[in-house]
């Protein structure tokens, strides 16, 4: 009894207790060990981003790759297209038809209304093999009698060239000076009874600045050479002398449209003090007056009087550059300087 009595009584040694297994106590880890450990987690995590980025670079600069190779493709399908239609325009027959061009807004050395345009339209229209008959479809307020010129001794040469094809000019809206111009060498003119025709006549406007400029303190400083070289200069006054020389510029230009109109419309034409006033008349007004022959549209033209219902469309139109750089305004400071120079020549409208 008394041997277990001893061991009983015996104390057993506490164990030893591992510092670690206590959260409270510190980290016996040596404080170098453990910079190297953030250090190296700081490394990755750098390496990572870098990894993803470049990643992410390459997937963009694929997409972009496979942007480009989409936007290649179908600029060369468009061009083919382009290419395939303006051939089958050329070669395909078309069979009988009445040929038509467009005269759209204002008349001018550039854009739908100028002569570059029209004329190589009229050209083709004549010269197609099929065609019976050419409406000239017009819709102008007027515009450069220079262009309107141009254009009306180009239809006179091609009534000549072919005069078994007639020329009509339809006007839906209005057809008024340089506009009347042109249609004066149709053989007939067609309009509605509430179009507006006529404005037989000439302006030249612009804008004088001196007073402004004098109010401004603004000094123009100009050297010219001969008496008359600042002519129309609207930064300096203009002389009385200068005033009469313009105005019998606007004289004779008047006078050359009156004759082109008489000869164009002849025996036609019922002359009263108003004629070539500048005045416009409606449609209804227009035909009695002798200024239009009737009334009718394209399609009553082609239909009743060319004797050919099928339509072809001649008019030259503006290609795909011109109407993107005319949608983003590219031509804006260039249409700018365009008014500023050309408001001070003669007008037919």
């Amino acid at each position: 009894m008394s041997n277990n009595n001893d061991i009983d009584n015996q104390q057993v040694p506490p164990s030893p207790v591992n510092p670690t297994s206590d959260p409270r106590s510190p980290d016996p880890t040596p404080r170098s060990a453990r910079d190297d450990k953030k250090h190296i987690g700081w490394e990755r995590d750098v390496l990572e981003k870098l990894a993803l980025f470049a990643v992410k670079e390459q997937r963009a600069r694929r997409r972009w790759s496979i942007f480009f190779r989409i936007a290649l493709l179908v600029v060369v399908v468009f061009g083919v297209w382009m290419a395939f239609t303006y051939g089958k325009t050329e070669s395909e027959p078309l069979g009988t038809h009445t040929a038509l061009v467009e005269i759209k807004g204002t008349i001018e050395s550039e854009g739908q209304g100028s002569a570059g345009v029209v004329i190589p339209a009229l050209d083709k229209a004549f010269a197609a093999a099929d065609s019976v008959g050419v409406i000239l479809k017009i819709n102008s307020p007027g515009g450069s009698p220079v262009q309107a010129g141009m254009i009306n001794d180009e239809i006179t040469r091609l009534r000549k060239a072919y005069p078994n094809k007639p020329i009509h000019v339809v006007v839906e809206e209005i057809c008024a000076s340089g506009g009347y111009y042109i249609a004066a060498a149709a053989d007939h003119i067609y309009v509605n009874k509430a179009s507006l025709i006529g404005s037989v006549g000439v302006l030249m406007d612009g804008f004088g600045f001196t007073g402004l400029m004098e109010k401004l303190g603004v000094e123009r400083r100009l050297l010219t050479a001969g008496d008359n070289k600042s002519f129309l200069d609207p930064f300096s006054a203009q002389s009385p002398r200068q005033r009469e020389y313009a105005q019998s510029m606007l004289e004779e230009i008047h006078r050359q449209f009156i004759e082109v109109v008489r000869q164009g419309r002849g025996a036609r034409l019922k002359e009263t003090p108003d004629t070539f006033s500048g005045l416009v008349w409606t449609g209804s007004k227009a035909v009695e007056l002798g200024l239009a022959d009737g009334y009718g549209t394209v399609d009553s033209v082609a239909r009743d009087v060319i004797k050919a219902a099928d339509v072809v469309d001649y008019t030259q139109t503006e290609n795909l550059s011109d109407r993107v750089l005319k949608k983003f305004g590219v031509a804006f400071g260039a249409g700018v300087a365009k008014t500023m120079m050309s408001s001070a020549l003669p007008q037919l409208r």
